[in-house]
């Protein structure tokens, strides 16, 4: 039977929760070879900056927040420059950041995909080169690694990007 889930955009009432799912997340990272990315990451300022912009999503299953991620349509700054490759297309896209969930659910990563792709036809999402599990889950859904980027602290991250078809 298919989990029903509901995504919707995140509140400051949320916040708490986001919280609990990006320390749960920090841990399985750390626990799975990658223990350099998101190191006291996202802060609480910056889920309450993503809240206040309208670009922090929530994943609910049974009325229960279980997962969080952000998406964004147009230009990201860190997308700008792109080395060791290029992007697919210049055309418009979304960008899928900081997504997250609390382990009790598998499949969120896909329905984070499927609910951004029925915004926008081209989606680009980067990952931390320890982060396995992430570069997996991006190549078996049919993103394909396009370069290297840099955060904005300067920190290379592996981009990917995928073109849908209608």
């Amino acid at each position: 039977m298919k989990q029903e889930r509901n995504i919707r955009r995140s509140t400051m009432n949320d916040l708490s929760r986001m919280l609990q799912i990006y320390e749960f997340a920090r841990k399985q990272m750390q626990a799975n070879g990658n223990p350099n990315q998101w190191i006291n990451y996202p802060s609480k300022e910056l889920l309450e900056e993503d809240i206040k912009s309208g670009v922090s999503y929530v994943i609910e299953s049974n009325s229960k927040v279980c997962g969080v991620f952000v998406f964004s349509i147009g230009e990201d700054p860190t997308y700008q420059v792109i080395e060791d490759g290029s992007w697919l297309n210049a055309e418009p896209y979304g960008t899928i950041h900081r997504i997250a969930s609390d382990g009790t659910q598998k499949g969120i990563f896909k329905t984070v995909e499927e609910y951004c792709s029925r915004q926008i036809q081209n989606i680009r999402i980067d990952t931390h080169e320890d982060n396995k599990i992430m570069q997996h889950l991006l190549e078996k859904s049919g993103f394909i690694k396009c370069g290297i980027i840099y955060t904005h602290d300067g920190s290379p991250r592996i981009a990917y990007q995928k073109k849908y078809t209608k």
